[in-house]
């Protein structure tokens, strides 16, 4: 646990966290290109329940806190291809630990 919850530091850099990641669509987005490189549908697909405006809109923002690198590939129509950075990378633990509560969570609430 954290030392000190009051700590202004503390909450500076967790308010800052909160609002690179915040939504529900951030983190499932970066775990969809964690495997590699992806178009805007294939993200879409793996991104089960996302509406494409929502999607451009969260990978704007992804590209923004320089957690995604958007590539546009010079081909006839021109490719769009997203991937995560190293930055994005960095959350991996996150992402790990998420899986984990969740997985508890379920049990927890829902029994199963």
């Amino acid at each position: 646990m954290l030392t000190n919850g009051t700590c202004p530091k503390t909450m500076l850099s967790i308010k800052d966290a909160l609002e690179a990641l915040e939504g529900k669509w951030k983190l499932l987005i970066l775990f969809a290109l964690s495997t590699g490189p992806k178009r805007f549908k294939q993200i879409a697909k793996e991104v089960n329940g996302i509406t494409d405006k929502t999607l451009s809109r969260e990978l704007k923002n992804l590209e923004t806190n320089e957690l995604i690198k958007r590539t546009v590939h010079d081909t006839f129509p021109p490719t769009v291809e997203y991937t995560i950075t190293e930055h994005g990378l960095s959350l991996e633990k996150v992402l790990e630990e998420l899986h984990y509560w969740g997985l508890l969570h379920r049990k927890q609430v829902m029994g199963r």
